[in-house]
């Protein structure tokens, strides 16, 4: 998710109908600039090289949306009737509609991971390992990551567990409540926000993620690396 607002304009988007390994291509409606949905930059025409502000958000299920926000408004586009036309392409291994770009066999071509990108390195985190983990104490030289997961609804999150200055880890303490081992202060997994203890009211900041079939994540980032559970 990207704010529409660039240089302190609004701008107005759409789909392209083109495909770059295998992603979404949209193009905005002021100058037919084109943009990558994954990279969320423009990558032809007048504004070429400019970056789209990241929103943080997550993919979940309806029904665990609105639990979060009950009175949340749903945006309806019509629906496919009895049968979803794409269900053939998720049930099948093809690697998108042009295949994949650059061939890795490290994980499955449709497995879903939670793909992770920082500024030096880029790191894929398989549903199948974080539903034996779900809540990961990631680091990688001087770089830390928080993963929390929901199996249950396929939620992932990712935040920086740096707090002024302080690095934090963490552990399942129930649900998608989590404790910190420094101070042994509660948050809301979701969130990031700090619910009980010395750190009350304390909120962690959210990193860049997004879920992806692998194929299409690896395409875009080939040196990225994956997590294993332990």
């Amino acid at each position: 998710m990207y704010s529409r607002n660039i240089n302190g304009e609004e701008y107005d988007f759409g789909v392209s109908g083109k495909l770059i390994r295998n992603v979404l291509v949209m193009y905005d409606r002021q100058t037919d600039t084109l943009w990558s949905q994954l990279l969320g930059e423009a990558v032809q025409g007048k504004l070429i090289g400019t970056k789209l502000e990241y929103l943080p958000s997550f993919q979940t299920t309806w029904e665990e949306w609105k639990s979060l926000h009950p009175d949340s408004l749903a945006l309806k586009k019509g629906h496919y009737g009895e049968k979803d036309p794409y269900s053939s392409y998720y049930e099948n291994n093809q690697g998108g509609v042009i295949g994949p770009q650059y061939i890795d066999d490290r994980l499955e071509t449709k497995e879903f991971v939670l793909g992770v990108e920082l500024d030096k390195v880029s790191v894929a985190f398989p549903f199948s390992q974080l539903s034996l983990e779900p809540v990961v104490n990631y680091e990688i030289g001087e770089d830390n990551i928080l993963v929390v997961f929901n199996a249950e609804s396929a939620l992932g999150v990712a935040y920086n567990p740096v707090l002024d200055g302080q690095k934090l880890t963490f552990a399942v303490a129930d649900g998608l409540t989590i404790k910190d081992n420094e101070t042994g202060s509660l948050w809301d997994g979701i969130n990031g926000l700090a619910i009980e203890g010395e750190l009350a009211g304390k909120r962690l900041e959210r990193i860049k993620s997004t879920s992806s079939f692998w194929f299409g994540w690896k395409d875009f980032h080939e040196d990225t690396l994956i997590f294993s559970a332990n």
